[in-house]
């Protein structure tokens, strides 16, 4: 059960020989889960043979929670006066916590 992209999301690959780029924004669908070691993403473009895209990312809970500790040292980034993303950041965080904490 994927969900529409609410705003855009832009990937890079790079390996020694070989360089990926790809952006997906609202007519692309997205899928995030919890599993039993951490957390799993799918990012899907559909269209035709040549435009279809997707990728697949799992993060395991250690890697995710020191992700999360490295967003909240870089909150002083975000433009103070940017209360939009600010918002969309603490309801979602706030969201998360209370799942969280039900049993």
């Amino acid at each position: 059960m994927s969900k529409p992209v609410p705003d855009k999301a832009e990937i890079a690959l790079e390996y020694p020989d070989k360089f990926y780029v790809g952006t997906f924004e609202h007519s692309s669908r997205f899928e995030a889960r919890l599993d039993g070691s951490g957390v799993a993403l799918v990012l899907q473009h559909p269209g035709a043979a040549d435009e279809r895209k997707s990728v697949h990312l799992h993060l395991n809970f250690g890697l995710l929670a020191g992700i999360l500790r490295e967003l909240a040292g870089s909150v002083a980034a975000l433009p103070k006066d940017d209360i939009a993303h600010r918002e969309q950041l603490a309801e979602a965080l706030a969201e998360l916590q209370r799942a969280l904490r039900t049993p």
